[in-house]
């Protein structure tokens, strides 16, 4: 048997929205299919406005920009994270400042943040790992009293919640990824949330190469021109009629995803109860939109010898991201802290395959493995 680690799922309609994309004369960004996500988001999570990126790194960049990351500036973040949250800003000068993770998920631990800021720092950007929400009371309280920005990368955090209230919603900016590997795909894509009205006129000079393109579409000026800084950010009616399809699918395929992830939970607990792996753990005040299925191993020599052990048995299990603070690009800018939790998920988490047509004959075989790698028998499997 083999079983991939992901596989891009059609909800239904993609290729027929496709076809009538192509069809409609107009492929270039911001049209009918752009405006129908647009909307979409903004209806259904309350989001004050949304632009779509051609990706997350993409809507990141962006963010970076209206906030004026000069060079010097100071970003707090995570140093588990994929290499996009902190480029973003360095490609404007800043300095990223790396927080270490929680102990009990990979998410940054929000009561060392203080301890962080100095007369230089100008945002924080929480990342909510595999959909799981950060403390963001906190997180919005020191803000606060900082004066800071708050900019959440919501890569994976599509259809989560903080205490009943949408993920990508508390921060006057937020990046959502669409990427093959998300809940919701476009192939490549993502988008820009804009909660703080302040930075929504400029937003869409930068999403659309520094003009006020957009302001003239909707008669506000008789022309446009050259006002700003920005970039080709905006993804063609191809990558959003894609995109759209997903969208009118979300409830059903995040259902499925969910009861695939709790298949998972419920098998392995009692490998956790045992202590010989740790589980996702989700706090109270958050919801789980079940992007990822991950389990942390007691040593990173456990993580290796398992993933070999799956990959041998047709299981793509893969490892996930190794701590920004000590990579070759950014050691030598780091400030010495050690950051432990986060060096220890980069070497004891490994993620296991979660896609829509997961079978649960697939799911059974993933698990009788993990069980048989710790020499353990399964005797009741809870479905």
């Amino acid at each position: 048997m083999k079983i991939p680690f992901n596989k891009p799922y059609l909800s239904g309609k993609e290729i027929t929205y496709l076809n009538e994309a192509v069809n409609s004369g107009k492929l270039s960004g911001n049209g009918i299919f752009t405006k129908k996500c647009h909307e979409f988001f903004e209806n259904k999570y309350g989001f004050n406005k949304c632009l779509l990126t051609t990706s997350c790194t993409d809507a990141l960049e962006m963010a970076a920009i209206l906030i004026d990351t000069k060079e010097n500036d100071e970003i707090i973040m995570p140093s588990y994270t994929f290499v996009s949250t902190a480029n973003a800003f360095v490609l404007r000068g800043a300095k990223i400042v790396f927080a270490d993770s929680n102990k009990l998920n990979p998410n940054m631990n929000v009561s060392i943040l203080e301890q962080l800021i100095t007369e230089k720092t100008k945002a924080i950007v929480p990342v909510h790992y595999a959909g799981i929400a950060c403390d963001m009371d906190e997180i919005m309280r020191i803000a606060k009293k900082y004066n800071l920005f708050v900019i959440e990368d919501a890569a994976q955090a599509i259809d989560s919640y903080y205490k009943g209230k949408p993920l990508g919603s508390f921060g006057n900016l937020s990046a959502f990824s669409f990427h093959e590997t998300k809940n919701i795909i476009s192939g490549e894509g993502g988008m820009l949330v804009i909660n703080d009205n302040k930075l929504l006129k400029r937003a869409e000079i930068i999403w659309e190469k520094g003009t006020n393109r957009a302001e003239f579409y909707r008669g506000e000026v008789n022309k446009y021109g050259w006002v700003d800084i920005g970039s080709s950010f905006l993804p063609s009616e191809i990558t959003a009629s894609f995109l759209f399809a997903q969208l009118e699918n979300i409830k059903e395929i995040q259902e499925h995803r969910k009861k695939i992830w709790n298949y998972y939970y419920n098998n392995l607990k009692s490998l956790e109860i045992e202590k010989k792996i740790i589980l996702p753990f989700i706090p109270n005040y958050a919801s789980n939109n079940a992007h990822m299925f991950y389990l942390v191993c007691n040593d990173s020599n456990t993580q290796k010898k398992l993933l070999i052990y799956l990959n041998k048995n047709g299981i793509l299990a893969v490892f996930h991201y190794l701590s920004l603070h000590s990579s070759l690009f950014y050691i030598n800018k780091h400030d010495n802290r050690v950051l432990y939790q986060s060096d220890r998920y980069s070497d004891c988490l490994l993620r296991l395959p979660l896609y829509f047509e997961l079978t649960e004959n697939e799911q059974l075989y993933i698990v009788k493995h993990i069980f048989n790698f710790f020499n353990y028998e399964i005797k009741i499997l809870n479905k």
